[in-house]
């Protein structure tokens, strides 16, 4: 199993548009990270986001990169403060590739859980239309895949 967790691309300000959909930076560098995930052939079962207008920009643009079995699905419990441990266990019993688009801290406390079992200890610092892949191995043990950021691979082209 594997599970990609995205933090959406950057934002407007609430000041500028209080919904907070994408900004034009957060559109080009979606468009670095779908040049560079596109070759990878990326299979998901089901592509979940939060239902903000960011998350739900993000998860849009990213279907387009990658090959999504079901359609693009809101899920009411991802949002950025919600419990982590709900999703940590459907996500233990789950045999299906997933990628969440959603927020921190909801993705950090995740990741953090499912590699120590602890969700406070904060070992992955996401990024803006950043993507952590992890994989579900032998005895239920997680384990970090690969990360790609928009600012990597800024450099890639420097």
């Amino acid at each position: 199993m594997k599970l990609y967790l995205v933090q959406h691309a950057k934002a407007v300000s609430k000041e500028i548009d209080p919904v907070q959909p994408l900004s034009e930076e957060a559109y080009k560098e979606l468009q670095k990270v779908c040049n560079f995930i596109r070759p990878l052939n990326l299979f998901v079962d089901f592509l979940w986001h939060s239902g903000k207008k960011r998350a739900e920009q993000t998860a849009e643009i990213l279907a387009k990169a990658i090959s999504v079995k079901s359609q693009i699905i809101k899920r009411d419990d991802i949002g950025p403060n919600d419990d982590v441990m709900k999703i940590a266990d459907d996500l233990t019993q789950s045999g299906y590739d997933i990628m969440i688009v959603g927020h921190l801290p909801f993705l950090g406390k995740l990741a953090s859980l499912l590699l120590t079992g602890s969700e406070i200890k904060e070992i992955i610092e996401f990024k803006n239309a950043g993507i952590v892949c992890l994989s579900r191995g032998e005895g239920n043990k997680w384990q970090i895949e690969w990360i790609v950021t928009p600012q990597i691979l800024e450099c890639l082209v420097c």
